[in-house]
């Protein structure tokens, strides 16, 4: 591959790493930050040496049929992969990479945001000052919610951002739990005093919160279905910043509806970006807390992105193999 490869980034990325960008590669942006269509997809993926797509481009089997010969790298600018037929990829002969370990710390910060502002009220409280209802003052029995500390977090997922979830939550006093495949290290264990359960369903029939934190995968889509939702107790609150897919939204929405789950705090959704209506009633009514999937959002996690994405790249182009390199033994 020539030294300046012919890359094409399909949305928005930062000023900083695309100037950066434009003096390493021959590079072609996407200044309106508008979502590529099908066909500009189609075109991107005949005409590039390395495709950067986001979250919100599908590159799916049928799409990468339309690649072109020099297609070499697809280097996701993000850590999921959901979004990329891997397997189709990897038989094209096609490179797939991802930005790993740059967003742990600022997911779990919203993670825990979601997990004290959903119990708490916070966001129905902030919106009662900005309505046009005065308020009325101090009063013991308005805008109650629930006691944080002491509580049982269940954790599904017990991965990097898993663990500084746990970190923040021992903090705040709650007592940590986790499903996952295996245990955490010892030394994680007795650092966080967490308890591991090799059964989902024994744990969500116990906890107090549940945080999404897995990846998505075929094997975790609806992993909380309508069967193990019902298994929650009437005052459990269920937070998500991994994907939406993760949860069966509409038995989500029918339980809390019905007061069998006492509400949730969600950065993501099952169709994003359309948010189902009836999300937005009970968010109204303070029994859900809806964020426009941000958990990731910061400035230095966006830039160290775009880091990774541009050193993918150059050791692709140098001939080296990409250390974020993604296989699709690893879905």
């Amino acid at each position: 591959m020539d030294t300046k490869p012919f890359v094409i980034v399909t949305r928005k990325l930062p000023e900083q790493v695309e100037t950066r960008m434009g003096e390493l590669f021959n590079v072609q942006l996407n200044p309106t930050d508008r979502p590529m269509q099908q066909d500009e997809l189609e075109k991107a993926v005949a005409q590039a040496d390395v495709l950067v797509p986001t979250v919100t481009d599908r590159i799916d089997e049928a799409l990468l049929e339309h690649a072109g010969p020099n297609l070499k790298l697809i280097a996701n600018f993000g850590n999921g992969v959901d979004n990329i037929d891997v397997r189709a990829a990897h038989e094209r002969g096609i490179i797939v990479t991802n930005t790993p370990d740059v967003l742990n710390e600022d997911t779990a910060d919203m993670t825990m945001a979601l997990i004290l502002s959903a119990p708490r009220r916070l966001v129905e409280g902030a919106a009662h000052l900005l309505g046009d209802e005065d308020w009325a003052g101090w009063s013991p029995t308005w805008m109650l919610g629930r006691r944080i500390w002491g509580k049982r977090l269940g954790i599904i997922g017990m991965g990097r951002i898993g663990i500084a979830v746990a970190r923040r939550a021992k903090a705040f006093g709650l007592s940590v739990h986790y499903h996952n495949r295996e245990p955490v290290a010892d030394t994680i264990r007795e650092e966080l005093d967490a308890t591991h359960w090799a059964s989902l369903d024994q744990m969500l029939a116990r906890m107090d919160i549940v945080s999404v934190n897995c990846p998505y995968t075929p094997a975790t889509f609806h992993l909380l279905s309508d069967r193990r939702l019902k298994l929650l107790q009437p005052t459990a609150f269920v937070v998500n910043t991994a994907r939406g897919e993760i949860i069966d939204e509409n038995a989500l929405l029918t339980l809390i509806e019905e007061g069998k789950i006492a509400g949730a705090g969600l950065d993501v959704f099952e169709s994003e970006p359309h948010v189902n209506p009836r999300l937005k009633k009970l968010a109204r009514e303070g029994k859900i807390v809806l964020l426009p999937h941000m958990s990731s959002a910061t400035i230095e996690g966006r830039i160290e992105m775009g880091e990774k994405v541009i050193i993918n790249i150059r050791m692709m182009a140098g001939g080296d193999r990409p250390h974020d390199r993604v296989l699709p033994s690893m879905i």
